[in-house]
């Protein structure tokens, strides 16, 4: 082990604070070490692996497409891509047109380029403004980085592009529109800061009134989509219809991949926008995969036991250390306990960790939790043994 970490501090650039642990192998949310030790996964891969570590179903379907074909590029018809374009529009009720990135930075920069060409072509003067919240995440790309509302993110980065503005809360949103103001673009849960919850009827009024002001919504669905809330979309649980939808995160099950749907089937056409690797076979097939088990997962009712389950077992936490915690934050599998004091949230991370159990910080001062999916009870109640031990050294 000292001499891989001696390798990677040598030549990787170090933007992570790391664990120095080298696991080996997984087994849905069980992961293995180098000297065999298990630990309860509680982040599955920060809301990637979706339907758990080795999934066997996922595996199978990655190894026959990379004997065959695993990327020949956008110039010729993909046959996954096409069907899981299909597979994504089925869950809406009505048509979404995708294009396929790799990650959820590239499926917003997707959408604030489909945004801005829909201010440029539509109305008589050109309208370009993105309105986000603070304390969003939107991803690291310089145009993401701009979009995300966290300013700390952005030392040392600029000049960025201009045209975002961002809004206190959904409230303060109205006060931001202008006539340059083309598009809001919000996470209905934020992530990355604290497991917030917007206000459902905030935004279904904040919904109809930017319909009626030919002002495009995009919501980011990169965390929360693809049944992390319980439901395939939170948008589904908001019963709004987006115009346009970013997903990435959980559809791969771990192998990269983001989308950008858009209602508009002109969005974008050929030449304005393209992707080497995005939607290639590999993505795409495995994709389907993901979709097909987590949808049977849906339907059989098991993912809405797995979520009480969870949601009881952090609420326990919750209310017996109330010397430590506010309160249990979030919806579905995206989860998190509001600390009364930030500055211990990497103690209790640290302490987790010893006891073989990973979980996650978030803003908030949040401890954050995102299991795979597909979690068994057992490893629920492993889990949480550990989270007791590791609060006690708290």
């Amino acid at each position: 082990m000292n001499k891989l970490k001696s390798i990677d501090q040598e030549y990787v650039l170090q933007t992570y604070n790391r664990n120095y642990i080298n696991f080996i192998s997984g087994k849905n949310a069980t992961l293995k070490d180098e000297y065999k030790r298990k630990y309860i996964d509680f982040t599955s891969g920060i809301g990637v692996v979706s339907v758990g570590h080795g999934n066997r179903q996922v595996a199978k379907k990655i190894y026959t497409q990379v004997s065959n074909i695993t990327h020949i590029s956008n110039l010729y018809l993909i046959e996954p891509q096409a069907l899981l374009a299909k597979e994504l529009s089925s869950h809406f009720g009505y048509k979404y047109h995708s294009f396929f990135a790799n990650s959820g930075a590239e499926a917003n920069e997707g959408a604030i380029k489909i945004a801005r060409k829909y201010g440029e072509v539509n109305g008589k003067t050109k309208r370009y403004k993105i309105i986000t919240l603070d304390n969003s995440f939107h991803g690291r790309t310089i145009t993401a980085l701009k979009a995300t509302a966290q300013v700390s993110m952005h030392n040392y980065f600029g000049p960025f592009p201009d045209g975002f503005e961002y809004a206190k809360n959904i409230d303060d949103i109205y006060n931001k529109i202008d006539s340059k103001t083309i598009a809001v673009m919000i996470e209905l849960i934020q992530g990355e800061g604290g497991v917030e919850l917007q206000n459902i009827k905030a935004v279904q009024k904040l919904a109809k009134f930017l319909k009626s002001k030919d002002i495009l919504l995009i919501i980011d669905e990169v965390q929360t989509g693809v049944y992390r809330t319980g439901e395939f979309l939170a948008s589904n649980i908001y019963n709004i219809k987006p115009d346009i939808i970013t997903l990435a995160k959980g559809l791969g099950g771990g192998i990269p991949i983001g989308v950008v749907m858009s209602k508009n089937k002109k969005a974008l056409v050929a030449g304005e926008h393209g992707s080497t690797f995005g939607g290639n076979f590999l993505s795409t097939r495995a994709s389907l995969e993901v979709l097909k088990i987590l949808q049977q997962l849906y339907t059989s009712k098991q993912l809405n036991k797995t979520v009480k389950y969870f949601e009881n077992n952090l609420e326990e936490i919750a209310l017996k250390y109330k010397d430590i915690f506010i309160k249990r934050v979030g919806f579905g599998l995206m989860q998190g306990l509001r600390l009364r004091d930030s500055s211990i949230s990497t103690q209790i991370i640290e302490s987790a960790f010893e006891q073989q159990l990973l979980i996650l910080k978030a803003g908030r001062g949040t401890i954050r939790f995102l299991p795979p999916l597909t979690i068994t009870k057992t490893e629920i109640d492993l889990g949480f043994k550990k989270l007791k031990k590791a609060l006690k050294n708290i």
